[in-house]
């Protein structure tokens, strides 16, 4: 398998479920007459981001993940979004992003040095593929992982199915 198979496509595969999943949550505000914010601004707890965040922090984690494997100048995209028409806008732009990369410019990303924040003022680095199995995937995988559970701690029936895409 390609370092490129290795990770793009997951991002393109979660992502995706993310955005059907956050439909259903649009929905199901709609249906129980539920001020979208309050699912939006919803937290599993008061030092966690809220779902907004999460798929901001997921889609940043995909994008800049993609970015730094191919060599490419970091996207950056403003955190404003605050509906659901804006996050999912944003997952598309995000999708439209990574699967643009042509797979050629992942070639040697494994074993290539990698340099990331890991904390104020402070970088880390790692070869490609410490970068995507300790940090890339994990970071990512969080992120998506959290959104999903703050909507089901809200109600919003959604399973594992929902989460993995299938």
């Amino acid at each position: 398998m390609s370092f490129y198979d290795g990770s793009v496509p997951v991002f393109v595969h979660t992502l995706t479920a993310m955005s059907a999943f956050l439909a259903k949550a649009e929905g199901f505000a709609k249906e129980k007459s539920i001020d979208p914010d309050v699912l939006l601004n919803a937290r599993l707890h008061p030092t966690m981001y809220p779902l907004k965040r999460q798929v901001m922090a997921a889609c940043d984690a995909a994008v800049r993940a993609s970015a730094r494997f191919a060599q490419l100048e970091m996207p950056s995209f403003p955190d404003t979004e605050s509906t659901f028409a804006e996050l999912q806008a944003r997952i598309e732009k995000v999708l439209n992003n990574i699967k643009a990369i042509e797979p050629s410019k992942f070639a040697g990303a494994g074993t290539r040095e990698i340099t990331f924040p890991s904390g104020p003022g402070t970088t880390r680095t790692v070869t490609g593929q410490e970068y995507l199995n300790h940090m890339a995937l994990p970071n990512f995988f969080f992120h998506c992982t959290t959104a999903y559970d703050i909507l089901r701690h809200n109600g919003v029936e959604l399973g594992k199915r929902d989460f993995l895409g299938a």
